[in-house]
């Protein structure tokens, strides 16, 4: 079988379980109206549960990612899947507030290493000039899931009471594993599906091969992982990262509920109403990505192609989160956010894609975690900090205005300082030597 045809089954695997990962992730929010009732928990309690999850998550984005460049992200997603799907379902049987705080953080900690593992899954089957193009595809499942989770969980819930639920997903999970370790394997040398001749052919085309990590030297191989993360295209590509996922996670954690306080919709209404924006978000993914690498195509830029796309769709986010918080019905609030969570969902292959672009193959899981993990800390923040101006204000508007400020900040950043990694030592050839 040809290594691209086994490439794109790859991805394929990853789209199912990023979508199958947040329709785990916001089983919670959807029911939090009802978990809260059913427990006795306040909203600013709620707020330290969604930001519980994130304490976990931050600090196995960084393990992932080590792991995934030291044991290969096959076994590492085998772990990562069939542990959170369990901790998932474990959910069902929380009696109150410090165990289902407990359960969000051990649920957190499986799921870190998704985006780094799947990262480097990417950077060890496809070319460069559809680098960002697949992380685009894959990373749909997200909000793909996140719409599939509103009438799905809402229904069960209304239906059988929140529980079940949980237990319902958790088996999904458990049984993308079983595929996964059937069909995948680390790089093409690895899976018996490829032929050893047809290896070579994206190195005969031109476009590059995992080992040589695209267009970076293989002197670069031995650079410690303190090198990469001290330039300041990574770091802002990281606070970026902290940015776009600030709103991403205060959409997740309380768009559900807000929707049911600020409007008073009722159950079914909102599981509905949320479809919409993550439908949306699903073509950005997908269409972001490709986006660039047709920039880039066109161009021979690489990081003006990213740039562009990604400082333009932040900036462009941070204005309609801003506004969406001081409309006054929900049809108002609901076509802001979609339109935001597509400018959004725009930039998000591209932070993974530049890592790829400019970092050497044997740290792209590294580099990938330590990125994953400075953006994980703004849902440590995010969702708390949201949970206390709601709770204090009795209103939500003061925390979609920060929302959208912090993505003006990041779009402002990436801007300054994403540019052409040969203008940024030690990223060059001469560096290398």
């Amino acid at each position: 079988m040809k290594q691209r045809t086994m490439g794109w089954v790859t991805v394929f695997l990853l789209f199912l379980v990023y979508g199958i990962n947040y329709l785990d992730r916001v089983a919670l929010s959807i029911t939090a109206p009802l978990v809260q009732k059913d427990l006795g928990i306040d909203a600013a309690q709620m707020g330290i549960v969604f930001s519980s999850f994130f304490v976990g998550y931050a600090l196995f984005n960084f393990v992932g990612g080590l792991a995934s460049d030291k044991l290969g992200p096959k076994i590492v997603y085998v772990l990562a899947v069939g542990l959170w799907s369990i901790f998932c379902g474990l959910t069902a049987v929380a009696v109150g507030f410090a165990s289902l705080l407990v359960l969000r953080v051990l649920f957190g900690m499986a799921e870190g290493p998704l985006c780094a593992g799947a990262n480097k899954m990417v950077n060890n089957w496809m070319p460069r000039d559809i680098a960002a193009t697949s992380m685009g595809l894959l990373s749909a499942g997200s909000p793909l899931g996140g719409a599939i989770a509103g009438p799905v969980i809402g229904l069960l819930a209304i239906s059988f009471g929140w529980r079940p639920a949980f237990w319902i997903i958790c088996a999904i999970g458990l049984v993308w594993c079983v595929a996964w370790m059937l069909l995948t394997a680390n790089r093409p040398s690895e899976s018996r599906f490829v032929s050893t001749l047809d290896e070579a052919e994206p190195a005969r085309r031109g476009q590059g091969v995992a080992h040589t990590s695209r267009a970076v030297p293989d002197s670069a191989a031995s650079l410690p992982l303190s090198a990469w993360l001290r330039q300041p295209l990574v770091i802002a590509t990281a606070v970026a990262f902290f940015a776009y996922n600030y709103v991403l996670f205060f959409f997740l954690s309380w768009f559900p509920s807000y929707l049911v306080q600020a409007h008073h919709l009722n159950i079914r209404e909102m599981s509905l109403a949320t479809v919409v924006p993550w439908l949306v978000g699903t073509v950005g993914l997908a269409a972001g990505g490709a986006i660039s690498d047709a920039i880039f195509r066109w161009t021979g830029k690489l990081m003006l192609s990213r740039k562009l796309v990604l400082s333009t769709c932040l900036a462009a986010t941070g204005v309609c989160v801003g506004v969406a918080g001081l409309v006054h019905t929900a049809v108002a609030a609901i076509a802001l956010m979609s339109i935001a969570l597509f400018l959004l969902y725009a930039t998000g292959a591209l932070y993974w894609a530049i890592v790829q672009d400019v970092v050497h193959s044997a740290r792209v899981g590294s580099v990938s975690g330590c990125m994953h993990c400075v953006g994980s800390l703004s849902g440590v923040i995010g969702p708390a900090v949201t949970g206390l101006l709601v709770e204090r204000s009795g209103s939500f508007a003061t925390a979609f205005v920060l929302a959208g400020a912090v993505a003006l900040t990041g779009a402002a950043l990436s801007a300054i300082f994403i540019r052409d990694a040969r203008k940024s030592a030690p990223l060059t050839d001469e560096a290398y030597s």
